[in-house]
This record gives C-alpha cells, sequence and structure tokens, in this order.
C-alpha cells in the first residue's frame, strides 16, 4: 500500500511524532495508521498525544483526559508557550487537578486557542 502524506499527517496528530518516524511506522505497518499507532505504543511505553481546543473547552476537555486514564502528564500551551504543566499522579489526581483545574477556569476567559499535549502511560505500565 502506498503511504500517503494524509496517513503520514493522521499518525503525526495522534502521536506528536516526527514525519520520519510516522513514515517509518506505517512502512513497518504496510500502511495501516491503526496498526502504526499500536506499534507506537508497543515501541514506547508513554506517548504522546495533542489536542486543540478554544479557551472554554479546556476545563472540560481536560477533566474527560483524566478520566480516560493512563495519564502521567498534561501540558497547555499557548502558541508554543507552556502556560501550565500539571504532572498527574494516581492517587492524587483529584486533590492535584483541583487548583489547577479552577486556574484553567480563569485561562479558559481568555480567548484564542490551545493544545493540550497528554503524556500517557501504555497499559502494561500501569497506573
Amino acid at each position: 500500500m502506498q503511504i500517503t502524506l494524509e496517513m503520514i499527517d493522521q499518525v503525526r496528530q495522534r502521536a506528536g511524532i516526527s514525519y520520519r518516524q510516522a513514515r517509518e511506522l506505517l512502512e513497518r505497518a504496510e500502511g495501516d495508521v491503526v496498526e502504526a499507532l499500536c506499534l507506537l505504543e508497543e515501541d514506547n511505553p508513554s506517548w504522546h498525544e495533542r489536542v486543540h481546543v478554544r479557551g472554554e473547552e479546556i476545563r472540560s476537555r481536560i477533566k474527560e483526559i483524566v478520566r480516560e486514564g493512563n495519564v502521567r502528564r498534561i501540558t497547555l500551551k499557548k502558541d508554543g508557550q507552556v502556560m501550565l504543566d500539571i504532572p498527574v499522579t494516581v492517587g492524587a489526581v483529584g486533590a492535584l487537578l483541583a487548583p489547577e483545574l479552577a486556574a484553567l477556569g480563569l485561562l479558559a476567559a481568555l480567548a484564542g486557542y490551545y493544545t493540550v499535549e497528554v503524556e500517557r502511560r501504555s497499559p502494561e505500565e500501569g497506573n
């Protein structure tokens, strides 16, 4: 199967990796985007994902990400600048995130788009 730029972009956007890394993964997966992402998880116990959100969506999206599980760290960026960097530990998720989520409420009042970067643990790594 021919690997297209669109396929490379899909893998890059989901995994936050370079074009070269995305292409190599797709080659190993014989052009299957889902299989390429699975290979990445196998190769790397932790992986990153980027989500672009509007200011008013930040708080609810981060809560949703934490509920999904396997989160190690959440970084909020605006125009490439780190606005908030939250290490997430399993036992302290609620207590740890309460002040940060309050700060997110203030940030949400600001106009613009933000990037939420999520570092996740692989399922084998555990919580």
